[in-house]
């Protein structure tokens, strides 16, 4: 089959959360040249950030290089996990053993605090506690998540199932995995429509926000900085970052710490209810073991699948990546045959060297960047974090305070490592390991 027919007449190359949620209203001029804060970026952490600092009585205006929320935060999976890559291991023998405990409880609270405040602020926004399905890809992975859930650290446990591949029908409706792990503190939501009303809420605060407005370079005069952007300059007394897997070369300190990734998915036309319903009987979130992860889940209206992944060695278009995701998804599932794509779509992940979240200050700017992959709860938590710390709040203390952002020699921004990598994860992949 040509790759043109498995495309919908319809097809879109923009995020199919876009259709119900259009891009929100947004000034077009900067609103006064004299601030209190400048945040840069409106995905999750400026918004989170600028909720923070507008109800704390600081005129607070959002900047965007593109529409409002262009970014990740309105075209993720929606699969919000919360947790942070590292091991307590490494982390202890870096950090010592209780800070390193207490940065992964870090991953726990913005997992809780995620859901308080949805439910505090009333948001609506298709939330699905409904919990994760980790499938393992071999054997091996399965015997490590079970060894791994057994033997859970005092202060990170999780209530989590191990379902072996005889009863894994009960979980997903594929026999391509080995078994795997219901997690039932993750859960699933519509990604555009939280930020819609993180938004609503920034706003409603008092907080400006204004659209295709690329910011050109910060000065530093004084206690006051000079922010220029393609609109205009204005001042602040406090600029937070919260560019994420979008940092430029407007901000050359911040871009060499963050490793922009590409992640792509594809959503399927409508499929018969049956269907979803055997491969998401239980209306849960799905990652797999791989290095290479495939991400998916059924639409919050379970009509389509929609599946994420890495599948190019460069980061390409959607309409090369989307065939390929889609024959990986029919390996999967075999039983959805011939289904077409309507919609394929990417969005830069934001990736650390550390593999770990990081918030903080430097050059008297403060910043929060690095989610790698969790970044519903995590940038959501860290925005408010950082938020708090701009106005003074102790709540704004975090253990991730205490670590340093490191790069590395020779990165400035575009990763040139990454090609060699994906490959060498692909071997590990196939090795089962």
């Amino acid at each position: 089959m040509k790759s043109d027919g498995i495309f919908t007449h319809d097809y879109k190359e923009t995020a199919y959360w876009w259709d119900e949620v259009p891009a929100p209203e947004a000034g077009t001029t900067l609103p006064t040249s004299k601030l209190d804060v400048v945040i840069i970026g409106s995905g999750y952490t400026g918004l989170c950030a600028g909720i923070q600092t507008a109800r704390g009585g600081r005129e607070t205006l959002i900047l965007d290089a593109e529409r409002i929320g262009w970014g990740c935060s309105s075209r993720n999976g929606g699969q919000v996990s919360g947790l942070l890559k590292p091991s307590l291991t490494d982390l202890s023998k870096k950090y010592g053993p209780d800070l390193a405990l207490r940065i992964l409880q870090e991953g726990t609270h913005s997992l809780e605090f995620l859901k308080d405040f949805i439910a505090e602020e009333g948001i609506e926004c298709d939330v699905r506690l409904n919990g994760k399905f980790r499938a393992a890809h071999s054997p091996a992975q399965y015997d490590a998540m079970a060894k791994k859930y057994a033997r859970q650290v005092n202060g990170l446990e999780l209530d989590v199932d191990m379902v072996p591949r005889a009863e894994q029908r009960s979980e997903i409706g594929s026999d391509a995995y080995y078994g795997g792990a219901v997690i039932h503190a993750h859960f699933g939501l519509h990604p555009a429509k939280y930020h819609d009303e993180l938004v609503a809420r920034a706003r409603s605060a008092g907080a400006d926000l204004v659209a295709f407005c690329p910011v050109t370079g910060i000065e530093k005069r004084g206690n006051i900085f000079v922010i220029k952007t393609a609109k205009g300059c204005v001042e602040a007394r406090d600029v937070i970052i919260a560019t994420s897997g979008y940092t430029d070369k407007s901000l050359p300190w911040h871009r060499r710490r963050v490793i922009p990734i590409g992640s792509y998915m594809i959503a399927t036309e409508e499929l018969d209810e049956s269907v979803v319903n055997e491969i998401f009987p239980n209306d849960r979130i799905v990652t797999d073991s791989r290095k290479l992860v495939y991400y998916y889940r059924a639409s919050p209206d379970r009509r389509r699948i929609l599946f994420g992944g890495r599948v190019s060695l460069r980061e390409t278009n959607s309409k090369v990546s989307s065939p390929l995701l889609r024959d990986e998804m029919v390996k999967l599932f075999p039983q959805i045959g011939d289904v077409r794509v309507s919609h394929g779509w990417m969005g830069y992940v934001d990736f650390t060297f550390d593999s770990m979240p990081h918030i903080g200050v430097h050059d008297g700017m403060h910043y929060a960047l690095g989610y790698c992959g969790s970044g519903i709860a995590t940038a959501s938590y860290l925005g408010m974090k950082v938020g708090k710390k701009v106005i003074g709040d102790p709540d704004g203390a975090t253990p991730l305070d205490q670590t340093g952002f490191d790069t590395r020699p020779l990165y400035y921004g575009k990763p040139w490592f990454l090609a060699p990598s994906v490959h060498y994860y692909r071997w590990v992949d196939k090795l089962g390991r």
